[in-house]
């Protein structure tokens, strides 16, 4: 019976810890990095939203919606409503001085951008995703690197 109570007790004494280099633990540090709070709690707020072609509220959420919605928002820039037009809108700028709120546009079909998100910092992007909804994504994934067009800023 002792040798029970102390295997039980041993049990909850585990320290469970989440990976420093976890895709998730790097996302959650760029978003706790972002310079602008209405951003985080913006994204925040729309985080886990599922796709829907275009849509443009909380019961579902595109793409480029999702960018119309937080440059209004965030920024005070009125986009259009597509990705290739708000691809159009951006003025071109290099990947390696993307800053925050600045756009990232992709073409996973091969030929005019079909997909936009918006840079956060650090690597990382926040888009409404067709598979996982609105979420903060990792840019240096093959995937997106592959697909990546164009990054531009409409600040």
């Amino acid at each position: 019976m002792i040798i029970f109570i102390l295997i039980l007790s041993s049990c909850g004494t585990r320290k469970y810890t989440v990976k420093s280099d976890t895709k998730a633990s790097k996302a959650a540090d760029a978003m706790a990095s972002l310079k602008s709070k209405p951003l985080y709690r913006f994204i925040n707020d729309w985080a886990g939203v599922k796709y829907r072609f275009g849509g443009l509220d909380k019961s579902g959420i595109d793409c480029s919606g999702f960018a119309f919605l937080l440059e209004k928002e965030i920024y005070g820039v009125t986009l259009p409503r597509i990705s290739r037009e708000q691809a159009n809108f951006a003025r071109k700028k290099s990947i390696n001085n993307l800053e925050e709120g600045d756009l990232v546009f992709f073409s996973f079909g091969g030929g005019s951008v079909d997909h936009v998100g918006i840079y956060l910092n650090n690597g990382f992007f926040v888009h409404a995703s067709t598979t996982r909804g609105v979420i903060v994504d990792d840019l240096n994934l093959p995937a997106y690197q592959r697909a990546l067009v164009k990054t531009g800023s409409v600040n």
